[in-house]
This record gives C-alpha cells, sequence and structure tokens, in this order.
C-alpha cells in the first residue's frame, strides 16, 4: 500500500470518527514527501517505500545480468521471461552451467547483479554480497538465511534415485540397492566438481541421519564396474526436481524415489552482487523469487520453495503441484558447512578408487 492510499485511509477513519461532533471537510493535510529513492538499500521499507517505486527504479537501469540459471532447471525459463514481461527489463542470461565457485570468480568478470550458490560457498563469501532482506524475509527458516541479508534460500530439493522401470525389475529402496545386480548407475556429476555428485555421494554416506564419506565413496567403489553417463544409466542419482521433471515428462519410462535411510536435502541460495551494476533490478529479482508466485513458479520445475510452510498457512501455495512432488521419508538432513569442508576435503583424496 502506498503512502499515498494510506493517509487516504486515515482521512476516511478521521471522518468518520468526528462526524457526529463536527463534520469533516474534504481538504486534507499535504502529504509528507517521499524519501529518495535508494537502489543500494538493504530493504524495501528503506529504500523504496513501495514495489511501484522498487519497479520504476529497475525499470530505468533496463537491464538485469544473471547467471548459472538453466532455463530447464526448475522452470527457471518461465520464471526469467515471466519476470522479463511483467517489469519490461531486458535479462541477459551469463553461463547458464556455470558452478556456484565460476560464480563468485565472474562477480568483478562478468558482473552478474544477483547469483544462486549453495550454502558453503555463500556462507565462505558473504563479504562480497549486498544486504538485502526481501519482504517475505520472515517465512523463511533461520537456518538458511545470514541475519544481514547476505545471502537466503530460494528453493531446496532432496538427493534421491530416478530409475527406468522397465529395465529395474526391483525398484531401489536404498542406495545400497544399487550396488545390486540389475543396476546401471550414474551420479549427476563429478562430486569433487558439481554439487549434485558430491550430494550424490553424501546421500549414500548418511547413517542415522549423520553423514559418513567413508561409507560412500566405499558404495560406489562397489560399483566401478557398472557407473554409466547419466543418459545411459538406467538408475541416476541426482536433485528430486530434476529426476521429477523427467518422471512428469514420461511416467511410463522413469520413476523417483527419495530412499528413506538417506533423506539428504539441501538449499540453492540468492545473493546480491555488492557491486551489481544494475542494483535495482538486482533486488526487483530477489523479490520476484520471493513472492507467492515466484516460489510457485519454481514450485512448477518440482523444487520445494522456501517460503512454502508460511504459504500454505495464508494459502498461497499450489497445493496441486504439490502434491506431485515426489515423497519425502521426512525432514531433510541438512549439512553444516563444516560437515560439507571436512566431506569435500575426503572426497578429494579418496575419490580415486571409485575412478581408477
Amino acid at each position: 500500500m502506498t503512502e499515498r492510499s494510506e493517509g487516504a485511509i486515515r482521512h476516511v477513519l478521521a471522518c468518520a470518527f468526528l462526524v457526529a461532533a463536527a463534520g469533516c471537510g474534504t481538504a486534507s493535510a499535504p502529504q509528507q514527501a517521499l524519501t529518495p529513492v535508494n537502489v543500494r538499500a538493504a530493504s524495501m521499507k528503506d529504500g523504496f517505500a513501495s514495489m511501484e517505486r522498487l519497479a520504476e527504479a529497475a525499470k530505468k537501469e533496463g537491464q538485469l545480468n544473471l547467471i548459472a540459471l538453466p532455463r530447464d532447471w526448475v522452470n527457471y525459463g518461465e520464471v526469467i521471461d515471466t519476470f522479463a514481461d511483467r517489469y519490461g527489463i531486458k535479462v541477459n542470461e551469463l553461463e547458464p552451467t556455470a558452478s556456484s565457485k565460476r560464480q563468485i570468480e565472474a562477480l568483478d568478470q562478468l558482473k552478474p547483479d544477483a547469483v544462486e550458490l549453495s550454502l558453503d560457498v555463500a556462507v565462505a563469501n558473504a563479504a562480497r554480497f549486498a544486504p538485502y532482506k526481501v519482504q517475505g524475509w520472515h517465512d523463511l527458516p533461520d537456518e538458511v538465511k545470514q541475519p544481514d541479508g547476505a545471502w537466503y534460500a530460494s528453493y531446496g530439493g532432496y538427493m534421491s534415485i530416478g530409475y527406468n522401470p522397465r529395465k529395474v525389475t526391483t525398484p531401489p529402496v536404498s542406495f545400497a540397492d544399487l550396488a545390486k545386480p540389475g543396476y546401471t548407475v550414474a551420479l549427476a556429476g563429478n562430486p569433487l566438481q558439481e554439487a549434485a555428485g558430491f550430494y550424490g555421494v553424501m546421500a549414500a554416506s548418511l547413517r542415522s541421519g549423520v553423514p559418513r564419506p567413508s561409507e560412500g565413496v566405499e558404495l560406489f567403489a562397489r560399483m566401478k564396474g557398472k557407473m554409466a553417463e547419466p543418459n545411459k544409466a538406467d538408475a541416476v542419482v541426482d536433485w528430486d526436481h530434476v529426476n521429477a521433471a523427467r518422471a512428469a515428462a514420461d511416467p511410463e519410462a522413469w520413476k523417483v524415489t527419495i530412499p528413506k535411510d538417506g533423506a539428504l536435502g539441501a538449499y540453492y541460495v540468492q545473493a546480491i552482487n555488492k557491486n551489481a551494476p544494475h542494483p535495482a533490478a538486482a533486488r526487483l529479482w530477489q523479490e520476484f523469487l520471493f513472492s507467492d508466485e515466484g516460489q510457485n513458479l519454481l514450485q512448477k520445475g518440482f523444487a520445494r520453495p522456501a517460503r512454502a510452510e508460511a504459504m500454505l498457512m495464508k494459502g498461497t501455495l499450489d497445493t496441486e503441484q504439490a502434491a506431485k512432488l515426489p515423497a519425502a521419508p521426512g525432514p531433510p538432513v541438512l549439512l553444516s558447512v563444516p560437515q560439507t569442508d571436512a566431506a569435500k576435503s575426503y572426497l578429494k583424496a579418496e575419490w580415486g578408487k571409485v575412478t581408477r
């Protein structure tokens, strides 16, 4: 609501209260002047006062630089197009397949306005981001946002097993099942370089909710003769939103399950480049991503919105789409940054057992 409309409501209420005593004239007191726009402010209230003023400032900038957002990843194609059409802003899509590490390198080279990172990379580079708290800030779990607003989770997912039911006679119920005869298995990426591969090994390593990197490496080492590229495997360890999208495209040829013994989850977090060339557009992009519409668009790509619980309580979550997400066995195990760092060090030293 704008300050002008708030003033109008106060005037009407004042009239209703005073009419019996003295009536109420039509003239109103002069409106207080709005504070100047601050495109690098840390919140909507402090820098813009309203979405209309933020959108106006972003439209004047005219462009938005985004990086590492493949159009087929969690429905980002529709998310980006909706944003661009809604606000009349040209979106420059830079290096769609860039890793979190590469995004940090690109902050000064390609100058993305905003980045989407794994939690550990965001934590390690928080000083390079501009704090900004979106309007839905209080709906986000405390454990997936930095208190000053330098970074905050937009969506998450579980590690899962996708499989071809025409080739797999016995559906897997655990990651250990993949070592049994009858499976050709793939990780979604090299665990030393890509988050999906790393989390796949770590999901297989869980024992009673505790990550044991050695157990994950050992399991995949036992599968050396049956590992394949993802497009040639009949079972792929990947994020549930990736396997779910594949299953939705061809339900008879692909199924997805989240093993009860490996309910490992992770969030992807958003951050604004401290030196963003289009700071207002970067903030508008965050507001859109965390709006009910933006969160539902991500869920349409089988992601699990960070604001889902609050939206469900308010009745704004797309529950029909939510019902299409793979069944989760319970709350996810989330790796701490120290656990992630320790596991990455272990895999760097030991993953050769699988590849040689």
